[in-house]
């Protein structure tokens, strides 16, 4: 769990985002940060145990830093206002599957699978769900899943209007074919965060995410 005093110091940067402000709580934020780093190797010691594949990660492979690139950007707020935790077990510079965690007021939420890949990890992902769908339905008709996560996180944002190239628009998996992300979603109340349970409670639920995960990897690290 995260401390009270490490919520109030995300709130107060959000309303004082700007260099100044950060350089005069360097202190606080050494505070935070080292709070956010516990926080991960709960994490870490949680779900281990219940999935093998991330038992080489540290916490650096896990955390993100809190300077916001603002290159191509509108918004020019040096600072991140919010926490992630993202568990997986890629290879470093690969990208793969796996289990994020989202700590914002009013925005909080935990999520999983394979958020904007490149154009040749989408066919590959998309060859997966075309000739496997079976496997795929599975997955998301198991009752642990639907009960935390319901489906894959499908809105106009994220799905393609027409077909992708190459797919017949009565394929069984056309649904999830057109998806240009294959991520699942629960949002939950920041109130949870510092509930001495918070970790365990979240393992349980972000462990349904577990074959999702498998299935999408699987097709990732399939050579052509």
């Amino acid at each position: 769990m995260l401390t009270k005093e490490s919520l109030q110091f995300l709130d107060d940067l959000k309303r004082n985002n700007n260099r100044e402000w950060f350089q005069e709580n360097k202190k606080r934020y050494e505070i935070f940060k080292k709070d956010y780093h516990q926080l991960v190797s709960d994490f870490l010691d949680a779900m281990k145990p219940l999935d093998p594949s991330l038992e080489l990660l540290e916490i650096k492979d896990c955390t993100f830093r809190i300077n916001r690139d603002i290159r191509f950007s509108k918004d020019k707020s040096p600072y991140k206002a919010h926490l992630g935790v993202w568990l997986s077990a890629g290879a470093k510079g690969a990208n793969r599957s796996g289990y994020y965690v989202h700590i914002e007021k009013g925005a909080s939420f935990i999520a999983g699978g394979f958020y904007s890949p490149d154009a040749d990890e989408l066919k590959k992902v998309r060859k997966e769900i075309a000739f496997f769908y079976d496997d795929l339905q599975e997955i998301l008709n198991d009752k642990n899943f639907k009960k935390e996560f319901g489906s894959l996180d499908i809105n106009e944002n994220n799905s393609l209007k027409n077909p992708p190239r190459g797919y017949e628009k009565d394929h069984p998996a056309i649904e999830f074919l057109k998806l240009k992300s294959f991520t699942a979603t629960q949002v939950y109340d920041i109130s949870e965060v510092t509930k001495k349970d918070f970790v365990e409670k979240m393992s349980k639920k972000l462990i349904a995410l577990k074959p999702l995960n498998h299935f999408i990897n699987r097709a990732l690290e399939t050579e052509e």
